[in-house]
């Protein structure tokens, strides 16, 4: 009997898109031979009518599962709960917008296949057709968390990704509630091979990413990963008490010495808003940590699952 591949799509939203791609899919596996495959998609609280559209993809193909959130509790949670349900020997995480090309499946799994790697993944080598400030600031970003964190993160890195069942064990058992899972992929190793191919544009509708929103996410991911930020509020509370000491030294030697009189207030209303602004940046970085903290020791639930077409569904996790 063939192996069984797990196709997990997060739906936000995608009403246009989604007979598209799950047509598109079919069409692929069907030039994949010994592979059976099953396509997971989850609801992530949209508000259109995407539930529907994949409600009457079911009856239609006993391959597709379909699990609809309670509410939006966003992509992280509608991935990991992809991976929750998969029982394929091999799972594969894609968009459901057909920017990550359903027909590098077949090349994905050859590799995984015959050649010695646990992991496929996949790459943007150009961001044509995003705009210049979005591409610019995601560089940086990449830049960045690599400088900081123990997780080498690729630039450009999609989650369009195909790994074997033992690396899907290993991502699950990493069970925090705030997830960043290029971060999580890089975490827990495993042999990957990446693949690069051009920006494709989305086939129909508008990115649900804002900058904004992206702006927040890669937040997360930084302090998801990485203590840096504490470190450089702890260093810049040093380096102001070291610069505070200097200024008082030389005002008292300055009056002693020359007797020139103290600054007036102009000066000193500069340094207090100077001051007070590098604290409640440091405060923010540490507030920033204990709401993750706050959030991880409440034990919540990743997502809840109201409606679904597989009765041996994890409902929430």
């Amino acid at each position: 009997m063939g192996k069984l591949i797990s196709i997990v799509i997060p739906c936000y939203n995608e009403e246009k898109t989604i007979n598209i791609i799950c047509e598109a899919i079919q069409k692929t596996m069907e030039q994949v031979d010994d592979i059976e495959y099953e396509l997971l998609l989850v609801n992530d609280g949209s508000s259109d009518d995407t539930l529907e559209k994949m409600q009457k993809l079911a009856e239609k193909n006993t391959r597709i599962k379909y699990y609809s959130f309670s509410r939006n509790f966003g992509k992280e949670a509608a991935i990991y709960a992809g991976l929750c349900n998969a029982k394929g020997d091999y799972v594969v995480t894609m968009d459901a917008d057909m920017q990550d090309p359903p027909e590098l499946l077949p090349k994905m799994l050859e590799i995984l296949e015959t050649e010695p790697y646990d992991s496929v993944a996949t790459r943007r080598v150009s961001r044509a057709g995003e705009p210049l400030v979005r591409s610019a600031f995601a560089r940086i970003f990449y830049k960045l968390i690599n400088r900081i964190s123990d997780a080498e993160i690729v630039d450009g890195a999609r989650d369009y990704r195909l790994m074997t069942r033992a690396m899907v064990q290993s991502v699950l058992s990493l069970s925090e509630y705030n997830r960043f899972s290029k971060g999580i992929f890089a975490w827990v190793g495993y042999r990957t091979k990446w693949i690069e191919y051009e920006n494709v544009k989305r086939v129909d509708g508008e990115t649900k990413w804002s900058f904004w929103k992206l702006l927040k996410y890669s937040i997360d991911g930084i302090v998801n990963f990485s203590n840096v930020p504490l470190m450089i509020s702890s260093y810049l509370g040093i380096a102001m008490t070291f610069v505070s000491f200097l200024a008082i030294v030389f005002i008292i030697v300055r009056k002693m010495i020359f007797g020139d009189p103290v600054s007036g207030w102009p000066s000193l209303a500069c340094i207090i808003t100077f001051v007070g602004g590098i604290q409640l940046f440091c405060m923010g970085i540490m507030g920033q940590y204990l709401s993750k903290t706050y959030m991880e020791v409440k034990k919540r639930p990743h997502y809840v699952i109201c409606c679904t077409n597989d009765d041996g569904a994890q409902k929430n996790k």
